[in-house]
């Protein structure tokens, strides 16, 4: 049994608590948190659990193993560093940090204590993701050209931290999984109208290996609810829609050379003086996707990843790689959507 203590029990955090006390091999011991309306919550729903306001009690107890942190994004780091030093494996909500150089000092600290950090990029786990990887990894949808999501909404507008930092950090775990590598660069415009400084909406360009594009949209003041990924390849297209019925459907669409088979990527780079483009417009098929709710098997993953000493599929890396990312892109919001690269992003770049 792996005792856990979880911090905050917010907006994210009754969906931890209820995921993580739910599984047979862990016991949620305590919930730390200052409301009192949310302490009450948690006391009304989960009798097993103390819900307490101070931390310091929680760390120096060496029954618990484990802290989960759903807390506001700039606490991430101090909450983790403590979580550490006091000899905790440690699960956080996403982002893992505000900077590369704080999540780099996290992963430092793990390593040496040999405890478990973890990221909420629950996205790894999703069943209709997993499946869109497999596609990619399989070769069915050929070359991937490029690919956009958009995570859009009316509200939840958050005072902390912009619309970028809020919502892009599981549309840029999503990209950098699905294509195996982070980006080289990013470009980002946004605006902020509802409060000065903090970007309501956001539009984020990334550049990756092999001339592959991501386009990242994030919004809290749109009218729609969309949850969307379209990927485009050179045999097929694929679009991942997490509010619709049908989650993944697979286009047999594109354009080929007519000189070259269905679905040969295109030789953009060099190009024949006469080439012929023909369009295709198959069938689309919705693919299966298992049912699975993702937040468990992360919660699942972090158990699992305490118990036998192997990384979490959402490691420190994984957080790195979407802070920096983030970084690049809020450098570029401050810079009039200058091409940032990540490499600009050295450790003790300042926080965002």
């Amino acid at each position: 049994m792996i005792n856990l203590a979880q911090i905050g029990c917010g907006y994210w955090g009754p969906n931890l608590l209820r995921n993580f006390s739910s599984l047979p091999d862990a016991a949620v011991r305590f919930v730390v948190e200052a409301s009192v309306d949310r302490r009450r919550y948690v006391e009304a729903n989960y009798p097993a659990t103390a819900a307490v306001a101070e931390l310091e009690p929680v760390l120096t107890d060496k029954s618990v193993h484990g802290l989960v942190i759903a807390t506001p994004a700039r606490s991430h780091f101090e909450l983790a560093r403590r979580g550490l030093e006091a000899g905790k494996h440690v699960f956080v909500e996403k982002p893992l940090a505000m900077t590369v150089d704080e999540v780099d000092r996290l992963d430092a600290m793990a390593r040496e204590r040999g405890l478990t950090l973890m990221v909420g990029h629950t996205f790894l786990y999703n069943p209709a993701v997993l499946a869109l990887k497999a596609l990619i990894d399989s070769g069915e949808l050929g070359r991937i050209y490029y690919l956009y999501t958009q995570r859009l909404n009316l509200g939840v507008v958050r005072q902390d931290v912009n619309a970028l930092w809020n919502l892009a950090p599981h549309d840029v775990s999503i990209c950098n999984f699905l294509l195996g590598s982070a980006p080289l660069s990013a470009a980002a415009y946004g605006t902020a109208y509802l409060q000065p400084g903090i970007e309501d909406v956001v539009f984020a360009n990334f550049e990756y290996p092999g001339q592959v594009r991501a386009s990242v949209h994030v919004s809290w003041l749109d009218p729609n609810k969309v949850r969307k990924v379209t990927l485009v390849g050179s045999r097929r297209m694929a679009v991942y829609d997490d509010v619709a019925a049908d989650k993944l459907v697979v286009y047999d669409k594109g354009v080929d050379s007519a000189a070259a088979q269905p679905g040969d990527p295109l030789p953009f780079d060099q190009p024949p003086a006469d080439l012929r483009l023909v369009y295709r417009s198959g069938a689309a098929h919705v693919h299966p996707v298992p049912a699975a709710e993702p937040l468990r098997e992360t919660a699942r993953d972090f158990l699992a990843a305490i118990a036998s000493g192997r990384p979490p599929r959402a490691d420190a890396a994984s957080g790195r790689a979407v802070v920096a990312s983030l970084q690049a892109a809020t450098r570029s919001l401050k810079e009039n959507s200058r091409q940032v690269r990540l490499d600009e992003i050295v450790a003790g770049a300042p926080t965002p």
